[in-house]
């Protein structure tokens, strides 16, 4: 299971090869938001050297290109950022198109803005005529950054809102062991730096109030898990604030993924 977490989520990818030498091949992958970009990219038959050169050739302006027109229309604008820079990303990570197209089933978690329903596409969720690159710009589009994604009348965006490490979905699939990669915010991240200008105020805000919430929302479904699920094995390489567009971390990220996964293996074992 891949959590949502920006930049962080490259650590998913440090986790898979842990868990690849380790023996461990995953039936079923979970994804939410940029860990579900990586989750597809594995699932489509992807290597690990391939994953990693896809995340060393990205820059913050490919992730985060401003859309000119929001700078025109103030807080008038709807999102800040162009759609077509974060679909470029997830071009460039995952080549399938079509769910049909992967080798290990896939589940990809979205939200609907209005109803605030969990929405899964891909395996066991809404797939088929649902394009996979459309899935997964759903499940990275935050608000405030990027334009919800209309489909069949309703607007879906970033699945972190609902369930930024998908533990829901996942104690639903039959395992021997749940790997969760927790990535994304938590009551555990160092205090802020101080504020140098970047982001703005508006925006360091709007930040604040979601890392609350996904937070809580992880601790409490963490505590929730089913006793009659399969194991469960949280690990939890990132804990950083305004981290989402830091890709030039991604080496850090990447090896701190690799070393937590082992080292919640062993003692596992």
């Amino acid at each position: 299971m891949f959590g949502g977490g920006g930049a962080k989520s490259i650590a998913c990818a440090g986790a898979w090869r842990a868990l690849t030498e380790a023996g461990l091949t995953p039936s079923h992958l979970v994804g939410t938001s940029m860990g579900a970009v990586i989750a597809a990219a594995f699932a489509s038959g992807a290597s690990y050297d391939e994953v990693v050169i896809a995340g060393r050739s990205l820059s913050q302006r490919d992730v985060a290109r401003v859309d000119p027109l929001a700078l025109v229309k103030g807080a008038f604008a709807t999102h800040l950022l162009k759609p077509a820079g974060l679909r470029r990303v997830i071009e460039r990570f995952v080549t399938a198109t079509q769910f049909g197209q992967l080798r290990i089933p896939l589940t990809i978690t979205a939200t609907d803005l209005d109803s605030g329903e969990l929405v899964l596409l891909g395996a066991g969720g809404l797939g088929g005529d649902v394009p996979l690159h459309d899935a997964l710009y759903a499940s990275c589009a935050l608000p405030l950054y990027f334009p919800p994604l209309a489909l069949d009348g309703r607007r879906l965006v970033d699945g972190g809102l609902r369930a930024v490490l998908g533990l829901e979905p996942a104690s639903q699939i039959p395992a021997d062991l749940v790997v969760a990669l927790h990535v994304g915010p938590g009551f555990d991240e160092p205090l802020p730096r101080p504020s140098t200008g970047f982001p703005p105020a508006l925006v360091r805000a709007h930040g604040e109030a979601i890392r609350i919430m996904m937070a809580a929302q992880v601790d409490r479904l963490i505590a929730d898990w089913p006793r009659q699920a399969a194991r469960l094995v949280v690990v939890r390489p990132v804990a950083e604030r305004e981290a989402t567009f830091a890709v030039g971390a991604g080496e850090r990220y990447l090896q701190a993924g690799y070393e937590a996964t082992q080292r919640c293996l062993l003692e596992r074992s």
